[in-house]
C-alpha cells in the first residue's frame, strides 16, 4: 500500500497564507506557494469516494426509510422530497471530496464556474430555470409525488420529480415529461393538494311537460343511494334552465377521492336512465318541428298530379 503513495501522477500548486514576524516584531501574513504531489493512492481513494457516492445516491430512498423512525408518519411526497434533497447533498459532498483528493480545489475550477455562468446567461438559462423550479417544488411542495394534477390540459398522477422535469402518468398510462418551470410559471390544477374530496357535476335534460318535482325527487334518491357519494357535503339537485328542447337539471355531488370518479359517473348515468324509463320520464334530445301553414294552389295541383302518376299501374 505504501508503494501507491510513492507513485506520483502529477503535481498541483497550492497557495497558503503563512504568518511571519516583521522587522519591527509585528506579525505579517504572506502567501506561500508550494507544489503538492498527487499519487496513485490519491487517485484510487478518489475513485472509491466516487463509487461510494454513486451507490449512496442510488439507494438514498432506502436510507431515508431506515433513518426515519417507525413512529413518524410521513406521506410519500415528504419522503420523496427528503430523499431527493439528501441525494443532492450526498452527490455534492462526494464530488467535493473526490476532487479535493485529486488536488482540484476552488482556485482550479474558478474558470469553469465563470464559463458556466456565461452559459447560463445564454443557452443554459432554461435548464437552470428548470433546476431552480425543481428545488422550489421540493421545498414549497405545490405538487407532490402521488398528487393528481392538470397542467397544459393533461391530467395524471405525479410519479417522479427530477432535477429538470417532472413525470406525470396520465389516465392512458402514458408518461408525460413536464419541465419543472411549467409548474411555477403556469396555472396548475392540483386535485389533491390539501384534500382529495372533489365534486362531480353533470346535467340531465328532460322533456317539456315532465313533473319537475318528481324529477328532483328521483335524482336525489339515485345520487344518495350510490355508495361512492358522500352524505356530507350533501348532494344538490337544481332546476337550472329552460333549454330549446329540454328542462335542464344539474346534479352536484361530492366524492371522497378521484379513484372512483369515472365508475361513479357511469353508475349514476345508468341508474338515471333506468329509473326514468320506469317512471315514464323522457330524457329529451334536440328536435325541430316543421309546420306548413299553406301552399299555393299550383303547388297543390302539382303534388296531386305527381301522386296520380305514381299510383297509375304500369303496363
Amino acid at each position: 500500500m505504501a508503494i501507491l503513495y510513492q507513485i506520483e501522477l502529477w503535481q498541483v500548486t497550492t497557495t497558503a497564507t503563512q504568518t511571519v514576524m516583521g522587522s519591527g516584531g509585528e506579525p505579517i501574513s504572506v502567501p506561500v506557494t508550494r507544489a503538492v504531489a498527487v499519487t496513485l493512492a490519491d487517485l484510487g481513494l478518489a475513485i472509491i469516494i466516487a463509487i461510494v457516492t454513486w451507490i449512496a445516491a442510488r439507494n438514498m430512498s432506502g436510507v431515508v426509510e431506515i433513518a426515519i423512525p417507525r413512529g413518524v408518519r410521513l406521506d410519500p411526497g415528504v419522503r420523496y422530497a427528503i430523499a431527493t434533497v439528501a441525494n443532492y447533498a450526498v452527490v455534492t459532498l462526494g464530488g467535493v471530496l473526490a476532487f479535493a483528493q485529486l488536488g482540484i480545489g476552488w482556485s482550479q475550477v474558478q474558470w469553469l464556474v465563470a464559463a458556466v455562468g456565461v452559459g447560463l446567461g445564454f443557452g443554459l438559462q432554461e435548464i437552470f430555470a428548470n433546476f431552480v423550479s425543481g428545488l422550489i417544488i421540493l421545498f414549497e411542495r405545490p405538487i407532490r409525488v402521488g398528487d393528481v394534477v392538470t397542467v397544459n390540459g393533461e391530467t395524471g398522477i405525479v410519479s417522479k420529480i427530477h432535477i429538470r422535469a417532472t413525470t406525470i402518468l396520465n389516465w392512458e398510462r402514458r408518461e408525460l415529461i413536464v419541465p419543472n418551470k411549467s409548474f411555477i410559471t403556469s396555472d396548475v390544477l392540483n386535485w389533491t393538494l390539501s384534500d382529495a374530496l372533489n365534486r362531480l357535476t353533470f346535467t340531465v335534460g328532460v322533456a317539456y311537460g315532465s313533473d319537475t318535482d318528481r324529477v328532483t325527487e328521483l335524482l336525489q334518491e339515485i345520487v344518495r343511494a350510490n355508495p361512492n357519494v358522500l352524505d356530507d357535503p350533501a348532494p344538490i339537485i337544481t332546476f337550472d334552465s329552460f333549454g330549446d328542447s329540454t328542462l335542464n337539471f344539474t346534479v352536484r355531488c361530492y366524492l371522497p377521492n378521484l379513484d372512483n370518479r369515472l365508475s361513479t359517473t357511469h353508475q349514476l348515468h345508468s341508474e338515471i336512465h333506468r329509473r326514468f324509463h320506469e317512471e315514464g320520464i323522457e330524457i329529451a334530445f334536440p328536435q325541430h318541428d316543421l309546420h306548413v301553414r299553406s301552399l299555393p294552389k299550383e303547388v297543390v295541383e302539382l303534388l296531386h298530379m305527381s301522386r296520380r302518376n305514381h299510383d297509375k299501374p304500369q303496363a
